[in-house]
């Protein structure tokens, strides 16, 4: 990996007289990564900065996030751009046209599991449950370091149960564990579906910006078709480049918006 503004000329040369298309993670990406997910509001720079490049025609622009569609939509509150949730199992285009990409009864699935967890984790304090309908997120940031081992014996038991294993898998993120229909659809996918659903949309250069465990899909697909960039410098990441936190991924945003600006 190479930090990003260490080439960012040649960067500029690149992107100067191509579409875009930005395809953006939100939490530590967008944000910083707060202590619980209902902390973490997008600030007011970062919004203007999605405004002003929702109006450059020569860049489209997508939120792919782990999030719950109508979550990550609540939050960043921004009309006419697309936005994947969980993971990319939850779609709505600019238009407000939506799209599931996995079977409707993997919530009833989820709500089977929820309901195991909330009776196995309720003596273990700072342990967070967000429930986003066709995945679950299990928080354990405010969690005491004498029990996270009580939170790893329960995931591990979950994963190894018969009756379960064969219809979810469980991801470990920035002190979370994804568990998620065991389908095969991801951020890497729900990026290349972006950019071939129209003939408009397959002449655009991605730039996927992410943070997490997730986005290395992204990062595997996106990997000779545009620019990847992880968020922090992560040894083992697929990204091409990395920058060092939210605040430079704003500074770049706006420098493309810039080199589109022709200034």
């Amino acid at each position: 990996m190479y930090y990003l503004f260490s080439h960012l000329d040649r960067i500029k040369d690149i992107i100067k007289n191509k579409p875009l298309f930005l395809l953006l993670d939100y939490d530590g990406t967008l944000t910083p990564i707060r202590k619980t997910p209902h902390a973490a509001i997008i600030h007011s720079e970062a919004k203007s900065i999605l405004r002003a490049i929702l109006k450059n025609e020569n860049i489209k622009l997508a939120i792919i996030s782990g999030r719950s569609l109508k979550d990550i939509k609540k939050i960043v509150g921004i009309k006419k751009i697309c936005y994947f949730g969980n993971h990319g199992f939850e779609f709505e285009d600019a238009s407000g046209k939506r799209t599931t990409f996995v079977p409707l009864y993997y919530k009833k699935i989820m709500a089977g599991i929820k309901s195991i967890l909330k009776k196995k984790i309720y003596s273990i304090k700072g342990v967070l449950l967000e429930d986003k309908g066709f995945t679950l997120s299990l928080h354990y940031r405010l969690v005491k370091a004498n029990d996270v081992r009580k939170v790893n014996d329960i995931l591990f038991w979950l994963f190894k149960e018969k009756r379960l294993k064969k219809n979810i898998q469980i991801n470990y993120g920035k002190k979370v564990f994804e568990i998620k229909p065991r389908f095969a659809w991801n951020k890497g996918k729900a990026a290349a579906y972006l950019l071939k659903r129209s003939k408009k949309e397959r002449g655009f250069m991605p730039i996927y910006i992410g943070d997490d465990i997730t986005d290395e899909d992204a990062f595997c697909a996106l990997k000779s078709k545009g620019i990847t960039v992880c968020v922090g410098k992560n040894k083992g990441s697929h990204a091409r480049y990395y920058l060092n936190d939210t605040g430079e991924v704003l500074k770049f945003l706006k420098i493309i918006l810039g080199v589109k600006r022709g200034q």
